[in-house]
Order: structure tokens, then C-alpha cells, then sequence
């Protein structure tokens, strides 16, 4: 089956959600406090923290990639000293330069920068993110 780019392969909840905790744990918030907000149990918060914190590099790296793939002239992000925000920075510019090159609409509406990251990982955003293919 295809999926829309606005919900992962095996997971229960939208991509929406999840970059929401990365988001919110690049502000500085943890796991509880972020379940909470969401309404998500601690736990799957804590999970998907867990898997991304000890990846951010190699995810960085992808969404550069992709910003470089899909922009003309993009320059590399500079880094703003936290692992975390690096990462909202390089998938801002390959947000940027996706919807610069293709639109802003997306088959479900206007693109998020959370579907970009859904759609260019080949379904590593979920599943792979332990090996992030791109």
C-alpha cells in the first residue's frame, strides 16, 4: 500500500507528531514534559528520542544532501552548536529548497517540513532511522 507522506510505515502516530518532539526536544524539553503536550506516552517519547539522539549527525548529513540534490546554489547551514538544532536547520534548508524547486502543494495540502523528511528518507524516518538511507 502507498502512504500519504503525513503517516509512517508501523507507527500509530502522524509525522506531524513526532517532528513535534524533535522539535520540542531541540528547545530543550524532555521526554516527559513533551509526552504530556502531545499526548503521547512517555515511553514512545522517550523512544523516538533515544533513536534520533544517537543518529543526529547521519541525519543532518541527509538533509543537507537533500537541500544540495534539490536546491541550485544552496549553501550548507551553518551549525548552531546543539546536535539537535542542526538537524531543524538542515531539514529547514532542504525544506526550503524542495518546495523552491517543486511548490509549496503537496497531495495533502501545503508541505511540511516534516513530510520533506518523510518522503526523502525512504521510509527511514521510521523504520530505518538505525541506518538512515536516504
Amino acid at each position: 500500500m502507498l502512504l500519504p507522506v503525513t503517516v509512517l510505515l508501523r507507527r500509530a502516530d502522524a509525522v506531524e507528531v513526532i517532528g513535534a518532539a524533535l522539535t520540542a526536544r531541540a528547545a530543550g524539553l524532555g521526554h516527559r514534559r513533551i509526552a504530556v503536550w502531545l499526548g503521547v506516552p512517555a515511553g514512545t517519547v522517550r523512544g523516538w528520542l533515544r533513536r534520533w539522539g544517537s543518529r543526529l549527525e547521519a541525519v543532518r548529513v541527509h538533509f543537507v544532501l537533500v537541500a544540495r540534490l534539490a536546491g541550485v546554489d544552496r549553501a550548507v547551514p551553518k551549525a548552531l552548536g546543539s546536535p539537535w538544532r542542526d538537524v531543524l536547520v538542515a531539514l529547514g534548508a532542504a525544506t526550503a529548497a524542495v518546495t523552491a524547486r517543486f511548490g509549496t502543494s503537496g497531495v495533502v495540502g501545503p508541505l511540511t517540513a516534516w513530510q520533506v523528511a518523510a518522503a526523502s528518507s525512504g521510509d527511514g524516518f521510521s523504520r530505518r532511522v538505525g541506518r538512515w538511507v536516504p
